[in-house]
Parts: C-alpha cells; sequence; structure tokens
C-alpha cells in the first residue's frame, strides 16, 4: 500500500519480550507484528542510501529505548535488528526514558535508567559489533523537554 511513497522508515522496536508489550502497552503479540513491520519496511526500502554529507536520503532505521530494568529485553532486541535485517541498517538506541503520567507509580519503570544500565548496553553494541547507528548519551535532563500543559 505505501510502497514506492515512503523513503525512510523509522520504527521503534521496544519489546522483545510480549509479555512487556502486554503489560507496559496493553497489546497482544507485539514482537511478532513489529519484527514483520519492520521486514515488510525493510523489503520496500532497502538498506540507507546516504548523500554526500551523510545524510540519509532512502532506507531503514530502527529505533530502540533502553528501559530502566530491562536490559535483556534490550540486548534481546539489539541481537535480532543484528541477525534478521541487513547489517547496513542504522539503529537508533536512546537511552533517555524517564518516568511521566502513570509510569511513575509502575515499579520497573518509576526511574531512569542507571550508568550500570547504560554501559551494558553499550558495551554490548560494541560485543555485536553493530556497523551503523546512534547510542544517545546518557541525559540528566530530560524533563526540561516536557512541555508544561494547562488545563
Amino acid at each position: 500500500m505505501l510502497e514506492g511513497y515512503i523513503d525512510i522508515y523509522l520504527p521503534d522496536l521496544k519489546y522483545y519480550y510480549n509479555k512487556l508489550g502486554k503489560e507496559y502497552s496493553k497489546v497482544n503479540n507485539y514482537f511478532e507484528i513489529t519484527t514483520n513491520a519492520i521486514k515488510e519496511m525493510y523489503r520496500q526500502v532497502g538498506a540507507p542510501k546516504l548523500n554526500e554529507e551523510g545524510i540519509m536520503q532512502k532506507g531503514l532505521m530502527v529505533r530502540h529505548l533502553i528501559l530502566p530494568n530491562q536490559i535483556e529485553n534490550s540486548k534481546q532486541v539489539l541481537k535480532w535488528i543484528k541477525e534478521n535485517i541487513d547489517e547496513e541498517v542504522y539503529v537508533s538506541i536512546m537511552a533517555q526514558y524517564f518516568p511521566t503520567y502513570l509510569a511513575k507509580d509502575v515499579e520497573n519503570l518509576n526511574r531512569k535508567l542507571t550508568k550500570e544500565e547504560y554501559q551494558k548496553i553499550e558495551n554490548y553494541v560494541y560485543e555485536l559489533d553493530l556497523k551503523n547507528g546512534y547510542m544517545q548519551d546518557l541525559g540528566e535532563h530530560e524533563e526540561e523537554y516536557v512541555p508544561k500543559w494547562e488545563v
């Protein structure tokens, strides 16, 4: 349906474990549905094509948000990408998680990442030898970028 109309896909792959998708996002079969969609996106646009300035013109970049207490989930997501998508595909690993709204009341989500959690994923990226992508620095001021919604 979208084939030929989209140049760049930027999907999120949050959960390897369906149990997390159900618990945190109220969705069944998250992993199977999302990975099938990502494979289709890759089929449509292929590996990234960059211009002379290094700006992507066409291709797939998969984003993953590291969640607190879920390091094994992140490792499995990154391993799946490495084993199932072309090594030329870019991965954007985000470390910006911080709890807002109802997440503040969820025991395993009610805090930001620790330096130790971040380091484990950074080390795993090197161990996997992911060729292309970005790993966001562990920040301290993410809350400042959330708009103050006045009702």
